[in-house]
């Protein structure tokens, strides 16, 4: 299992799906997808939120998965 990552929804577009998230261990920005958010109902995540992720690669490049809220 990989290690679990703390940080900061830099941008996230709802319409789109998809947005960034600032990893607190400096790291380059994370891409994140709704599909890897982890919550009932709608997922989305807005600017500022505090998540726990962990990243897998993605087709692109690292993504994050199983983005929980803080």
């Amino acid at each position: 299992m990989s290690d679990r990552i703390q940080g900061t929804v830099k941008w996230f577009n709802n319409e789109k799906g998809f947005g960034f998230i600032a990893p607190d261990n400096g790291g380059k920005d994370v891409f994140v997808h709704h599909s890897a958010i982890v919550a009932t109902g709608y997922r989305s995540l807005a600017e500022g939120d505090r998540v726990e992720f962990t990243v897998e690669q993605g087709a692109k490049g690292p993504a994050a998965a199983d983005v929980r809220r803080l």
